[in-house]
């Protein structure tokens, strides 16, 4: 069988150890996840159990041999393969690096039967297209995105639980794999100040990384970057310390300072070579952030719970997450209106398939290399037993943040401690990490508080509060007995109240939703679509239909919920002015508004004295 990659294996080697791997549901503590929510398509293969039955009239076929030519960084491939024994549920895997065979297995502790197929694939189809299981022959087609490996394609019979191998393709790369790619901008720790983390092959060893930059048309700078990476055992637990571990690259981040404000900057990716070489990538550009304060039109996006989808229909398991590329797509359209975006946890769902990262980072690179994509910390990143996390779950398959930390710049003083602040103009964001503990005499509940405290609102009016979870209010969480984290309104909301948040945004529950200003479970306003005056209490908004299954409201009724929607979108924030900000909540699949508010005070009205908000005050002449 020419182009099989791994003949090293032993044919006769059919029985391998039975090792179920459990990934549990999406959420725990809450019981709003929806049907199948939480389960990564590529946990439904036990490839673990993986057998051999190589067959000499079977084989896989695919075009083109050599991708990206032109400089792409994805390209569409066409697999043809035939089997003399078709089924049903035969399909079709998509393996990087090629060579998957027991060689890459790490160390077991099954010393009799160690496994023979160790990795799990990148993405699948089911070979049940046009006439497949009657004439044994089909085509499907696949987009691959450039993930530093060359790619090779298996067909399997035994449908997922009970897979075995048939035949193997011969293998395809791009032209070049090291590429420099997939451009993830984030503000730094200065107002001034653009980071820019991207993914390539290229060790320090082989080459220097740098981003060129400068304004638009102008001379040019070069500045140089940092290089990360890790290994399979920076993982905490399986799958992605086992077969969902992928070689992630290095991750290389640039720090662009002294920018001017709201000033267009062109930007381009390079590493040079041991022998003077350069390896450029295409260009990009960004817009740099306002001066805190500034009084200008600024727009910021909200949303969490995104994950990723293949626009080739692989991994149809389910249909994971059916949201996802219309949120990414309507964003795309969107974006000459986009200042910032805030993806508040469960990013990429990739539950330890450390080959998910790169396919997300692909997927939102259009949004991502033009506006600073700030992250926040979510239970599928962080959240493994005995780690650290504040929730006991493996909603994480092992990654307990590496990915997170690694993937994605934020500007926290210590990155595995996944809270921080940055500022928008007149916006201040007080970002937490609702998987680590945020109860009151915590270290996050200090910097909580400290964050708050530090809004100037004469010049930041705006203040926000964000967190994966729903510390807040939801109306999903009744069959808990509560609405939304007990413990975390328990611990919060007097801060809130003190340092008058504007608006609390979170994610977790899979919908939309929206509270009236409220403060110990009373609303404290009875206006919904226009505010002013005085800030009495905090609106509570969960965002969390950025694209994971979605999750339905229990039959319980609230006085203080005033906008439900079992959809998919985002939130959209228009500041105009310092006395002037509308919200938008839009759906995803056509990027109209289903449900907005404004907001109008000067900041006198900040200063006023409100229930457990008042400053101290004294007769004293």
């Amino acid at each position: 069988m020419k182009g099989f990659s791994f003949l090293s294996l032993n044919i006769t080697l059919l029985t391998l150890v039975v090792v179920l791997v459990h990934i549990p549901a999406a959420h725990t503590g809450g019981s709003h996840a929806g049907v199948g929510d939480g389960v990564q398509p590529l946990s439904k293969i036990a490839i673990h159990r993986a057998v051999y039955e190589l067959h000499e009239n079977a084989s896989v076929k695919a075009a083109p041999l050599i991708l990206g030519t032109k400089g792409e960084d994805y390209q569409w491939v066409d697999v043809k393969f035939e089997s003399p024994k078709p089924t049903h549920d035969d399909w079709i895997g998509v393996f990087s690096p090629a060579n998957f065979n027991s060689s890459n297995c790490p160390a077991t502790d099954y010393k009799d039967q160690a496994p023979y197929i160790c990795s799990a694939p990148i993405k699948y189809k089911f070979a049940n297209e046009s006439d497949y299981a009657k004439t044994g022959k089909a085509t499907l087609k696949f987009r691959l995105i450039n993930q530093r490996e060359d790619f090779s394609f298996a067909l399997f019979s035994g449908g997922l639980s009970n897979p075995k191998l048939v035949a193997v393709s011969n293998v395809i790369t791009f032209a070049n794999p090291k590429a420099p790619l997939y451009p993830r901008l984030a503000q730094g720790k200065h107002w001034n100040e653009m980071t820019v983390t991207w993914t390539s092959g290229y060790d320090i060893n082989e080459a220097v990384p740098f981003v060129e930059w400068g304004f638009k048309g102008s001379a040019q700078i070069q500045t140089p970057a940092g290089t990360l990476t890790f290994r399979r055992n920076s993982m905490c637990g399986p799958p992605a310390r086992t077969f969902g571990w992928r070689d992630p690259g290095f991750i290389h981040t640039s720090f662009l300072k002294d920018l001017w404000p709201n000033s267009k900057y062109s930007y381009k990716l390079g590493h040079i070579l041991v022998n003077g070489t350069i390896i450029w990538s295409k260009s990009y550009y960004f817009k740099s952030s306002p001066y805190p304060g500034q009084d200008s039109l600024q727009h910021v996006i909200i949303f969490g719970d995104m994950g990723k989808a293949e626009r080739d229909g692989s991994n149809e398991y389910s249909n994971y997450q059916p949201g996802s590329l219309n949120t990414t797509d309507q964003l795309i359209k969107e974006l000459d209106d986009i200042d910032i975006v805030f993806h508040i946890g469960d990013i990429t769902y990739a539950n330890g398939y450390i080959s998910q990262w790169d396919q997300f980072t692909a997927q939102v690179e259009p949004i991502a290399s033009t506006v600073p994509y700030m992250i926040a910390s979510g239970n599928h990143e962080r959240d493994v037993p005995g780690t650290g996390s504040f929730y006991d779950g493996n909603d994480s398959g092992g990654e307990c943040g590496v990915l997170a930390e690694n993937m994605f710049y934020v500007p926290a003083e210590n990155r595995a401690k996944f809270w921080y602040s940055t500022d928008f103009g007149m916006f201040h964001f007080c970002i937490a990490d609702s998987e680590h503990d945020w109860r009151e005499g915590s270290e996050q509940h200090k910097f909580i508080e400290k964050c708050l405290a530090s809004a100037d609102r004469q010049k930041q009016p705006w203040l926000i509060f964000v967190a994966h979870r729903v510390l807040g209010y939801s109306s999903s969480y009744w069959k808990d007995g509560s609405y939304g984290e007990p413990m975390g309104r328990e611990s919060l909301q007097k801060l809130w109240q003190k340092y008058k948040v504007d608006i609390a945004f979170f994610g977790h529950v899979h919908n939309y939703e929206r509270t009236c200003p409220i403060y110990q479970n009373q609303c404290t306003n009875t206006e919904k679509s226009h505010y002013s005056g005085t800030v009495n209490g905090t609106i509570h908004v969960v965002a969390g239909g950025g694209g994971s299954h979605l999750g339905n409201f229990g039959p319980v009724q609230t006085t203080w919920s005033l906008y439900r929607d079992v959809d998919f979108g985002f939130v959209k924030l228009t500041a105009f002015n310092h006395s002037s900000l509308l919200f938008e909540y839009k759906k995803s699949n056509d990027g109209k508004v289903y449900d907005s508010f404004t907001i109008s005070r000067d900041y006198r009205d900040v200063l006023a004295c409100v229930h457990d908000g008042c400053e101290p005050t004294t007769l004293a002449p």
